[in-house]
């Protein structure tokens, strides 16, 4: 099988959301060039995660996830709470801070839609490192599901960072808070996730549908608002 085939379930999915996204920009879509960028920072913010797991392991805090998941949930609770969250989170947000200084982010909807460019290269090195543990079907569920979540989470400090740039607010309030918030859901995705058990992937799944729910609605929120301003200006 060619590489480029073997690639499909990963490059595949990117293309969809980031479709999916430009379309949800539709009323004052970001320049492509932009969107490009977002998505090259969120190639190298999978570089700065992998830095981070780096550093817990040199100061003696990394851990294999899923042994920590077969004989020790508190010690993967903690895991993940505490490192996973905080890491991937934080790997992504701090690229994504330069797009600030970018005049075309101009609006709410732009802190998600930036954030989950982001989102998506981080997800598409992520997915590309796990194939070759996956079968084909692994592989496409992966390819799928994991820029879902990665953009979900990143929508949370996104916004709030977008909206309090876009105020003209202080940005360390909504950065912390966005981040933590984040940190925390990503946290505790993983440990229901990484459990593997089929009374925990059910409490997983609630999680991803209720704040894909809300992002559902902020967008559709966000949408109808530029109308009215481009129906007013």
């Amino acid at each position: 099988m060619s590489h480029a085939l073997l690639l499909l379930p990963v490059l595949l999915p990117v293309l969809f959301w980031a479709a999916y996204h430009y379309h949800k920009d539709r009323h004052l879509p970001e320049p492509i060039s932009r969107l490009a960028l977002a998505f090259a920072l969120g190639l190298l913010s999978a570089g700065l995660s992998k830095a981070l797991y780096v550093a817990l392991g040199w100061a003696s805090l990394r851990y294999d996830a899923l042994a920590l998941a077969h004989g020790n949930l508190p010690g993967l609770f903690a895991y993940s709470m505490l490192a996973i969250g905080p890491v991937e989170e934080l790997a992504k947000l701090l690229p994504f801070l330069l797009l600030l200084k970018i005049p075309e982010f101009d609006e709410p909807i732009d802190g998600i839609i930036y954030a989950s460019f982001v989102a998506l290269g981080y997800a598409a090195v992520e997915n590309v490192m796990y194939l070759q543990y996956l079968t084909p079907v692994e592989a496409a569920a992966r390819g799928f599901a994991g820029p879902v979540v990665h953009m979900l989470f990143a929508s949370i400090w996104g916004y709030r960072i977008g909206c309090a740039h876009l105020n003209g607010a202080p940005l360390l309030p909504a950065l912390v808070g966005g981040f933590l918030l984040a940190a925390v859901l990503h946290g505790l995705y993983d440990f229901f996730v990484l459990q593997q058990a089929l009374n925990a992937l059910p409490i997983a799944a609630f999680m991803i549908l209720t704040i894909w729910i809300w992002r559902l609605r902020l967008l559709r929120r966000l949408q109808e608002k530029a109308v009215q301003r481009g129906r007013t200006s």
